[in-house]
């Protein structure tokens, strides 16, 4: 590990111009590429004491042994010549596209006397009309098929058409129609071209005035009663709406943009782009990202730019490019879109209308794709037995834990103090085996005091897992000791079980913390935490356990929480006792639905007469919720007040923040596995 001090540039030597710089290793490889609107801020900043550095930021200065930086003119400049660093060196620290294949396209080369119809992929060549990008070969293939018979433009290849004009026979197309054969001289030159050219348009959207031109043929052919021809131009129409059914329109405007939605975490993004020509959409595309480096939304969007981008020049860079956040400072991005378009490219977030609709779904795509791909990671025995022995190696285990036990406590405020446990079992959630606990020894923010109870109470009452509880089957307490017990938390809820386990004389059970902020890991008795890489799968398998646990808590606190208003809100009315409260609940089903039930309605529940029915609806009138949580920049409601939590931190200190949830998505997830 080098130490930057001994490569730190003197602050005089520094020129405060914009510029790109690049840091190298020992061995003179590039690490890594930036850019700045000012090189002096932007690299003194990597040269600040380690432990105010962001873990990646801190990994990357600590293996880089030298920087170098180069002066350009312009920030539009530096943004060029860092992406050719970037293309050029492919740094390690950098943004890298885990996909990052070319698309295939469909192509019309114009620059041939004969124009060919075909699928291309790679760099874009002069003289070549290019649609899409399209998701498959297999899309552009049905297209064509269906336009051919409209179109028929030439999709051989040089030799088979140089063999056709050898032997002065067409190929199997020439004779089912779906080729004009100008090998064989059926049309001319300037007849194919004009065929090209029809289907270039129609493919660019111009579609409604050739479909009103073949419709008006087809009458004029059936009103002079040349049926057979006006049954070839009513198929053509069929072929042709088929078509254009593959490509829904989806902008009314026939606006030509494309539009860029993410979905992250805390180590990879998904990227969704949708290219939309004409108002309908021609190509989808996507990448899953590495968070290789401290980026956030606005830096990933200005990467996937420069590698959507980077290679293309003319009508490829659309008018319009939207994303979910623009590029900060923008202004270099804009005039570089511009000037790879040849004129300006408006390039903004969308608010509302039609163009927000689209890029809510594009962003569902985004998610979905960030899903996915978590989900074939999590689901290969390979990778969980990878990321199980990184653990055991990072943690320094004989063997690789095969049964890991997660805890977490949650809290609003010092009330409804809950636990979970949450198990996993060859790196797969085992939801059968989850429990919960409730905190009833005491009230307050104290994560750590909590975590000392659940880990005394789980170790305490330790069963073997043929002990059924004798009505549901089920275990009546706990299955065997794991082999790893991970908390969420750092040094503090650690040393507090630890502790636990150290009264109960449980020495064969390892222990780590995992704090969500650094994504550290933290051991027993260690001053310093263990930071995993951050594309390992241990720490990957790491914060799924931690995740779950987090959520399977937030789920149980946020029911006792529901249960307690419940129960409060009803207490103070006079002969109301528990029979009647809880056929209150059954009858309406919510204390909301309660709350606007008249007293007529209230009293059908059999054993509520009309004075208790009446002291209900006084008792409830008395006790409406407080407002709702307010984004006060937007406008929008963030939680209900019956949703409303806070939660301590990792380090067992409160936050006391009333009214806002700082639960991650994970927190709003339905709940899943059926706890004992």
């Amino acid at each position: 590990m080098a130490d930057p001090s001994t490569y730190r540039p003197a602050p005089g030597q520094i020129p405060t111009s914009p510029g790109v710089y690049k840091f190298r290793d020992a061995n003179s490889r590039v690490i890594y590429v930036g850019k700045a609107k000012s090189l002096r801020p932007r690299l003194s900043s990597y040269f600040q004491d380690l432990a105010n550095l962001h873990p990646r930021t801190r990994q990357m200065v600590t293996t880089a042994a030298s920087v170098e930086w180069t002066v350009v003119g312009t920030e539009v400049e530096a943004l060029q010549l860092e992406y050719s660093w970037i293309k050029e060196f492919d740094p390690r620290f950098n943004v890298k596209y885990r996909d990052d294949k070319s698309y295939p396209s469909l192509a019309v080369t114009l620059n041939e006397e004969f124009p060919r119809v075909q699928v291309m992929r790679g760099p874009k060549k002069r003289g070549v009309r290019y649609f899409g990008p399209y998701g498959h070969a297999w899309a552009i293939r049905e297209t064509v098929d269906l336009l051919l018979r409209v179109f028929p433009v030439r999709t051989c290849s040089a030799g088979v058409f140089k063999r056709a004009e050898q032997v002065g026979r067409p190929c199997l197309l020439g004779y089912i129609g779906k080729c004009s054969a100008p090998c064989v001289g059926r049309v001319t030159p300037e007849q194919h071209r004009e065929l090209a050219e029809e289907f270039c348009d129609f493919m660019a959207g111009r579609t409604g005035t050739y479909l009103r031109r073949l419709e008006r043929e087809m009458k004029e052919a059936a009103a002079e009663m040349e049926y057979e021809r006006a049954g070839r131009l009513r198929d053509d129409i069929e072929a042709l709406n088929r078509a254009m059914e593959k490509n829904a329109v989806v902008l009314a405007d026939g606006t030509d943009a494309d539009l860029l939605a993410i979905a992250e975490d805390e180590l990879e993004a998904a990227v969704q782009i949708f290219h939309v020509r004409g108002g309908r959409v021609r190509g989808q595309r996507g990448w899953v990202t590495d968070k290789v480096e401290n980026v956030d939304t606005a830096g990933l969007v200005e990467h996937a730019l420069l590698q959507l981008y980077g290679e293309e020049t003319g009508e490829a860079v659309p008018r319009e490019v939207l994303v979910p956040a623009l590029p900060q400072p923008v202004q270099p991005v804009a005039v570089w879109l511009g000037e790879r378009r040849g004129s300006a490219v408006d390039l903004r977030v969308p608010q509302r209308g039609d163009k927000r609709e689209l890029m809510v779904t594009v962003e569902r795509n985004a998610a979905q794709a960030l899903a996915l791909h978590k989900t074939k990671r999590a689901a290969d025995l390979t990778t969980r037995s990878v990321a199980l022995q990184e653990i055991a190696d990072a943690l320094g285990l004989e063997t690789a834990p095969l049964r890991i036990e997660c805890y977490d406590i949650s809290h609003l405020q010092g009330q409804d103090v809950v636990a979970s446990m949450v198990v996993f079992e060859d790196g797969l959630a085992r939801k059968s085996e989850y429990r919960r606990f409730a905190i009833k020894g005491f009230e307050g923010q104290d994560d750590v005091r909590s975590m000392h109870e659940v880990i005394t109470r789980r170790f305490r009452h330790q069963e073997q897992p043929s002990e059924r509880d004798e009505e549901t089957g089920k275990p009546r307490r706990f299955a065997y000791p794991p082999q790893l017990i991970v908390v969420d938390g750092g040094e503090p809820q650690v040393a507090a079980a630890q502790r636990a386990l150290t009264e109960l004389g449980v020495t064969d059970v390892a222990l780590c913390g995992l704090a969500k902020r650094l994504e550290e890991v933290w051991l027993p008795d260690e001053d310093d935490p263990v930071v995993l890489p951050r594309s390992s799968e241990g720490l990957y398998l790491l914060q799924r356990v931690r995740d779950e646990a987090h959520r399977f808590a937030i789920a149980y606190q946020r029911q006792k929480r529901a249960k307690r208003l419940t129960a409060g809100a009803l207490d103070s009315v006079p002969g109301l006792g528990e029979s009647r409260r809880q056929a209150l609940l059954k009858h309406f089903g919510s204390l909301k639905r309660l709350r606007a039930a008249t007293v007529e309605e209230i009293c059908e529940v059999p054993g509520v007469g009309r004075r208790t029915a009446e002291a209900v609806v006084a008792a409830l009138a008395e006790r409406r919720p407080t407002a709702p949580a307010v984004n006060t920049a937007t406008g929008e409601i963030l939680e209900e007040p019956s949703d409303q939590v806070t939660r301590a931190s990792e380090s067992g200190k409160p936050q006391p923040t009333p009214g806002v949830d700082i639960s991650d998505e994970m927190d709003e997830m339905s709940e899943t596995g059926e706890p004992t």
